[in-house]
């Protein structure tokens, strides 16, 4: 198995990264700061257009590609700091759940357990919202839908008692707490498929921060003068960089690794019958492992790069602070890094 990007994954990134900055470019973005609505039903109708959502639908209804191809794009919208719930309705999408979520004509949240009560992102745009209890369960531990019962979808209309958050953390991602959920309607997905293809969309957005904030740190550091000469080539700074690029692509390496795995699963088989794991638990721990590091990447280069910024790299209107925002969001889904490094511990 190849794991590495190839020409065809380039083009497709590129195509993503020509598509966004046209439509969505950074300054129509933060004109959504702090509105309850982030982005745009045309913008949303404009991904689906594209086929953001349909990346893994056989044809003619997609493209049929894989997660290898799907985790490029997200770590892309990433790097654009694209808002609204992009991996909700890219799995309702892939499973056929929600009518026009594939088009983009429905937007679909998800609530990865983690409470009651529950903190729902985005729920004023939402037209359904899936509930996927956590769904990495090492050899050994209890089954998930023993702990938690089984995924299930909702129509929005059916949550009650919402309750906006007036100052959440990233304002490009509104919240509302939920005291209770409804039932909903049960989602059939006994082996966590869902909540693995979740954590991965997700770490691969992780990527693409981690991404952006060392283009920007080196961009700055390259013009950027102290002492006549530009900060980037003062040895300190140059260490900074390093880490940061070898985090980025330690980080996108696993997080691609772990795609081709889930796109293969005789791969999966041949580990499994080599190391006496279980095939669940091969491509769980490959997942678990590729969140994890796309969140330290993410958290760590969006610290590091507002450092090398100095004094500009605190103020509202450099973007670091929307990288670091978002990243602290998304590291709480999906699992937080203590409990994705707890749960790999499960699997030695």
């Amino acid at each position: 198995m190849d794991f590495r990007v190839g020409a065809d994954q380039r083009e497709l990134a590129e195509g993503i990264r020509a598509m966004v900055s046209g439509r969505l470019p950074l300054d129509k973005i933060r004109a959504s700061e702090g509105e309850a609505q982030a982005i745009t039903t045309d913008d949303w109708g404009a991904l689906g257009e594209t086929g953001v959502f349909a990346l893994t639908l056989p044809e003619p209804a997609g493209t049929g590609l894989g997660l290898a191809d799907a985790v490029v794009v997200f770590e892309e919208l990433g790097r654009a700091l694209v808002p609204g719930p992009l991996v909700g309705t890219f799995l309702a999408a892939s499973e056929g759940l929600v009518a026009g979520a594939a088009e983009g004509r429905a937007q679909v949240g998800v609530c990865a357990d983690g409470g009651p009560p529950y903190l729902i992102e985005h729920l004023g745009s939402l037209d359904a919202l899936l509930f996927l209890p956590t769904g990495f369960v090492p050899t050994g531990f209890l089954a998930s839908d023993e702990r938690n019962g089984g995924p299930s979808l909702m129509m929005t209309g059916d949550v009650l008692d919402a309750r906006q958050l007036q100052a959440p953390l990233d304002p490009l991602t509104p919240l509302w707490r939920v005291p209770t959920l409804p039932a909903g309607e049960p989602v059939d997905d006994p082996e966590g498929r869902l909540f693995r293809a979740g954590a991965l969309l997700t770490a691969a957005l992780q990527v693409g921060h981690a991404t952006e904030t060392l283009d920007l740190a080196v961009s700055y550091a390259k013009r950027r003068e102290q002492f006549g000469k530009p900060i980037g080539t003062f040895q300190a700074v140059k260490h900074m960089c390093a880490d940061m690029l070898v985090r980025a692509e330690v980080a996108r390496t696993a997080v691609q690794a772990a795609a081709c795995l889930s796109d293969d699963p005789s791969v999966v088989s041949a580990e499994s019958d080599a190391t006496g794991s279980p095939a669940r638990g091969v491509i769980e721990r490959a997942v678990r492992g590729a969140k994890l590091l796309a969140d330290e990447a993410a958290l760590a280069n969006a610290r590091t790069s507002i450092q090398v910024h100095g004094g500009m790299g605190y103020t509202w209107e450099v973007p670091l602070h929307l990288h670091l925002k978002r990243s602290r969001v998304l590291a709480t889904t999906f699992g937080t890094p203590a409990h994705s490094a707890g749960d790999l511990a499960g699997y030695l």
